[in-house]
């Protein structure tokens, strides 16, 4: 069975590697940089990319929301170009899709809970990685991997 990645794009979102029944789940790699700030971890994010090399990525396609603000989201989009540029460094095809698509396949809304929720039920071996309501970029990942998977025929 093929391997497949997960990614739940942003700063406090996750990676999750999809290999048969088992998910290896990773919050996104970060570093402290100056004034405090989170930053992507370019060489970690490689680093977790590089030992699923042959996967295919099912990326979060998603954009600006109303409110939200000009740094926040030049931010985001810095994350967003170094996990593409990193799928690229790796040779992994990139296929996107956007909440509302996966959501709707497993009969989800917008509620993170549920879908940490739903990964506990999926994956029940990664309960002690889900346990935390902070854990949801994790499940969400994890559950983007599993849209891929079912999906990859149809």
């Amino acid at each position: 069975m093929d391997v497949i990645i997960g990614i739940d794009p942003g700063l406090t979102g996750a990676i999750a590697v999809l290999n048969g029944g088992t998910v290896e789940m990773h919050d996104m790699p970060t570093v402290t940089a100056t004034k405090g700030r989170a930053e992507i971890n370019h060489h970690e994010l490689l680093a977790i990319l590089r030992r699923a090399e042959g996967s295919v990525v099912w990326l979060e396609r998603v954009g600006a929301m109303p409110g939200q603000g000009v740094t926040s989201m030049f931010r985001f989009g810095q994350v967003l170009g170094a996990i593409e540029m990193a799928c690229a460094a790796c040779s992994l095809p990139v296929r996107y899709v956007t909440p509302a698509v996966w959501k709707r396949h497993f009969g989800l809304v917008r509620d993170k809970d549920a879908a940490r929720g739903l990964a506990l039920q999926r994956f029940p071996d990664c309960a002690n990685d889900l346990r935390r309501k902070k854990d949801a970029g994790r499940a969400e990942a994890a559950l983007i991997a599993l849209y891929g998977r079912e999906t990859a025929n149809a």
